[in-house]
């Protein structure tokens, strides 16, 4: 039997804050109109480019698109009250008839947890005490939320449901080991992050199959996997991107976080495939072999090279879920 096609994601390739819904709403008309699967969005705040509420944004794109996928790479559930995520993403989901793909994480920010009144040390329980929360509300079941020390409320049932039953499927960002044996344990297909270099993306791999297994979960058929990709023909832009993605690759592993170091790549190649065409399409085709990759989500911004370059890029990795 030939295998499925791959699913192609991506994330903006542009941003400009002072259009910022405008800007993404026709990002993901032109992915629409590549054959593309879907479009995604991770949550960040309190920065340059920051994305605090990927939902709206993602509301907004609803609104131009009829078949593209909606999703979240980390939409962050320890900073939220769970029912009112339960009630967001189900109006999202009916909004978009059904076409919501929610990526969950816990962060790691210190001033993030710390603006949102959330210690650190709690992340990791008030994270999957939201998801459970949140699967039994999608689920039509009277559910109260405790918090953090608090006595239970009144349960209450969630009005509307999502349009998908049981639920969006939900999948887990992480790149710690920590976060890896979460994600098994709940038997969540695991999000590979865009800067994991390749030898620790399957090391990754093998202990969520692990905590799956362990568990008692069979592994999720999902294998979804971040890296930033360029394909182009001009040597020159390719030389460009190239030099710009090291540039960046050298910044995070001198980050202040930790988390960022820990997990930086600095070779070009351990995270990211920038070639002609054909190139990029072997390596993509390797990652299939190796790791059962599914979906390859394209992070697609590149540092100072310009819109029409990206979106030439774009136009040869929509070609890619069709080499089979």
């Amino acid at each position: 039997m030939p295998a499925a096609a791959l699913a192609i994601g991506l994330t903006p390739w542009r941003s400009d804050e002072g259009a910022l819904a405008e800007g993404f709403a026709a990002q993901a008309e032109r992915a629409e109109a590549l054959g593309l699967h879907s479009i995604w969005l991770p949550e960040h705040h309190f920065a340059l480019g920051a994305i605090p509420a990927p939902l709206l944004l993602l509301a907004a794109a609803a609104a131009r698109t009829r078949r593209l996928r909606l999703g979240t790479t980390s939409f962050l559930l320890p900073l939220r009250h769970p029912l009112h995520v339960a009630e967001e993403v189900a109006v999202l989901d009916r909004l978009s008839h059904g076409r919501v793909i929610l990526g969950v994480g816990r962060g790691f920010r210190r001033a993030t947890f710390d603006a949102f009144e959330v210690p650190p040390a709690e992340k990791r329980d008030r994270f999957e005490a939201a998801l459970a929360v949140m699967r039994e509300a999608w689920q039509g079941r009277p559910v109260a939320w405790e918090g953090a020390g608090d006595e239970p409320g009144r349960p209450v049932t969630l009005v509307p449901r999502p349009l998908q039953q049981p639920h969006p499927p939900l999948w887990v960002a992480a790149f710690g080991p920590k976060a890896m044996a979460q994600a098994g344990r709940l038997g969540l297909p695991y999000l590979a992050s865009p800067i994991e270099p390749a030898a620790r993306l399957a090391e990754n791999l093998e202990r969520h199959r692990e905590a799956c297994e362990a568990a008692g979960h069979a592994p999720p058929t999902e294998v979804p996997i971040m890296r930033t990709v360029f394909a182009h023909r001009d040597v020159g832009l390719l030389a460009r991107a190239a030099q710009a993605l090291e540039a960046q690759a050298a910044g995070l592993a001198r980050a202040s976080t930790r988390a960022l170091r820990a997990g930086a790549a600095v070779r070009l190649e351990d995270w990211a495939f920038v070639g002609e065409p054909e190139r990029v399409a072997d390596a993509v085709a390797g990652y299939r072999e190796r790791f059962g990759m599914t979906h390859l989500i394209v992070r697609a911004q590149i540092p100072g090279l310009e819109p029409a370059a990206l979106e030439a890029s774009l136009e040869h990795v929509a070609g890619l879920g069709a080499q089979e």
